[in-house]
């Protein structure tokens, strides 16, 4: 179990890092905005994007959150991650940032997981 946590905790953190602190810091930022502009949509969607990126971290990483709100997040996330790496490919063809978001979207993944195991062995230990 302690590896299982110290698991959760790691992969929970690097989401926390990469889709919340760093969106927070860069959003407008110039390089920020002329990315969102090259894959074809428009500002607002970004400032958009990072304000529910905000919030679904917030709901992965404080326990105290309700579990249904925790799996929106998990799936909002996965959606974000997926349709990224879909619009990479699309504008850039094959590279690197194609497959970037698909390796952040695996340790959401991990993450998700072992939420799941630590959920499970609460419920068991009662």
């Amino acid at each position: 179990m302690k590896t299982t946590k110290i698991i959760f905790w790691t992969t929970t953190i690097l989401i926390f890092l990469f889709e919340g602190v760093m969106p927070a810091l860069t959003s407008q930022s110039e390089m920020a905005k002329e990315g969102i502009r090259h894959l074809g949509y428009p500002e607002y969607f970004g400032n958009a994007l990072v304000v529910f990126k905000i919030l679904g971290v917030l709901a992965l990483i404080i326990p105290q959150v309700p579990g249904r709100i925790k799996e929106w997040a998990y799936a909002g996330f996965a959606f974000d991650f997926i349709f990224a790496s879909i619009s990479h490919f699309a504008v850039d063809g094959i590279g690197f940032q194609g497959f970037f978001p698909l390796i952040v979207f695996a340790i959401l993944i991990a993450s998700y997981v072992t939420y799941h195991r630590i959920h499970r062995y609460k419920n068991i230990a009662l």
